[in-house]
């Protein structure tokens, strides 16, 4: 959220009709809308629809004594729990659900698991990260990628060593999309990995890894810009981030896909 008064953001209208403000703050995007009346008109939109949602799913609301196991986990820092990965990729999807019937309105709350301080600024980087290698590499006719799929036991050694991760590039031809090949990237100021993939009508997307600095784990969150979707997540010591200019269903499955096999 932004310091300047004078400055609102979507993520301060969002928290606005969430009412996760505070007071001034929430006087201070009150006066803002009464002198931006686009904004205001979808504000009214969404404080309706937020409505109209809690009322349909009133009656499913029976919390329980034993809710908050769930978000506990029983194994050690750093190993990651079978249970919450189950967890996490249901509530993906039955948020990803709710969010098409709200304008994602709860999309990022409900997604998200609580990101450990030190990790914020980095996972919070990494759809713009994974956004720009797209547009850098995946129109580029020639060089879209240092290393090909042809030499896909090279690249992931390669890549691998460069993050210290045992590195598998996602095989997603059930998805349909081949794997292009990958390259090095700066993520967050260290090495980071891109790997590439095309279907057959060559339209192409992106998987970004970059390390996390802080062993952590958050379930999928979704970012859209233009055509363009991402999703991503941190998982143990590395961030993960999928971008393509594809549906957001579309590319959920394959994030998931991706998950599924980097976790395997």
């Amino acid at each position: 959220m932004t310091d300047d008064p004078n400055t609102v953001t979507e993520a301060d209208l969002h928290a606005f009709v969430d009412g996760f403000l505070d007071g001034k703050r929430r006087q201070e995007v009150e006066l803002w809308l009464k002198d931006h009346p686009e904004d205001a008109a979808e504000v009214r939109q969404w404080q309706t629809q937020a409505a109209e949602l809690k009322a349909a799913f009133s009656n499913y609301a029976r919390p329980n004594a034993d809710d908050g196991a769930l978000l506990r986990t029983a194994h050690p820092k750093g190993t990651p729990s079978p249970l919450w990965r189950r967890t996490a990729l249901i509530a993906a999807s039955l948020t990803l659900f709710l969010s098409g019937a709200v304008a994602g309105i709860y999309g990022e709350r409900l997604l998200s698991q609580p990101v450990p301080g030190e990790n914020i600024a980095a996972f919070e980087s990494l759809p713009g990260q994974s956004k720009t290698a797209f547009l850098v590499y995946a129109s580029e006719k020639r060089h879209p990628v240092e290393v090909g799929a042809d030499q896909q036991d090279h690249l992931v050694t390669w890549l691998g060593k460069r993050l210290d991760y045992k590195l598998a590039a996602p095989d997603l031809k059930t998805l349909g999309y081949s794997l292009v090949g990958g390259r090095l990237l700066p993520v967050n100021g260290k090495a980071g990995a891109m790997l590439m993939y095309q279907d057959a009508a060559g339209q192409r997307l992106t998987v970004l890894l970059g390390k996390n600095p802080d062993s952590g784990e958050t379930s999928f969150r979704f970012e859209s810009a233009g055509n363009l979707e991402t999703f991503y997540w941190i998982d143990g010591a590395i961030g993960y981030a999928v971008t393509g200019e594809v549906s957001r269903a579309k590319l959920q499955e394959i994030a998931e896909e991706c998950y599924r096999q980097f976790e395997s």
